[in-house]
């Protein structure tokens, strides 16, 4: 049977090329002098966090499956646009999806395993990139809807992990947007200093 007739990796794929589309949206809508903008991951400004999903996606997606991006060496835009087509490459290709690949931890596994856990990083970190740089900042409610249902089941493994911040607290009356970055260690009311209200 056509791996395309699979009504959940075909789910899987549109998922994941939405959230490449929201964040692609959103790097687009960065002004040039706003790439060294602080944003609410305090390791990274706003250039080193789209670094961070490009490398997320080379080293869980492209490399394993031996597909090469072809980057400029500078501009991060540029450099997100490459990457962007050669992940497409990857979801056009259902078959190579679930077909077991070898992977940094000697493990083989079908790369459609970590599709799911992908987009939601990219959904967090298009938040993440909207809120630095002053762009809309409301990721789709489904897409967010899937990312907290995600979350709250992996609540375990992230508290023993140094990978994740610590969980902000947030009201169990708040928007799904709020609670899900709070449960990933994010303020919600979280502005670059420049665009703190006045106290």
């Amino acid at each position: 049977m056509d791996l395309w007739q699979t009504e959940e990796l075909g789910a899987e794929v549109t998922r994941h090329r939405r959230a490449l589309a929201d964040f692609t949206a959103t790097a687009e809508r960065v002004p040039d002098d706003a790439w060294g903008r602080p944003t609410p991951c305090t390791e990274w400004d706003a250039a080193e966090l789209v670094e961070h999903v490009i490398g997320i996606h080379e080293f869980l997606l492209l490399r394993p499956l031996d597909v090469h991006a072809h980057r400029p060496r500078e501009g991060q835009l540029a450099r997100w646009r490459a990457t962007e087509r050669a992940i497409g490459t990857v979801l056009d290709d259902p078959r190579t999806l679930d077909t077991a690949a070898d992977y940094f931890d000697g493990a083989r596994r079908r790369p459609r395993e970590l599709l799911a856990a992908l987009a939601n990083d990219t959904v967090v970190h298009t938040w993440d990139l909207a809120r630095a740089v002053g762009a809309p900042d409301r990721p789709a409610v489904d897409l967010c809807a899937l990312a907290y249902t995600d979350a709250l089941r992996q609540t375990a493994g992230r508290q023993t992990s140094d990978l994740f911040a610590t969980a902000v607290a947030v009201s169990p009356e708040a928007p799904l947007q709020d609670r899900l970055l709070g449960l990933l260690g994010r303020d919600p009311a979280w502005r670059p200093a420049r665009d703190a209200p006045p106290t």
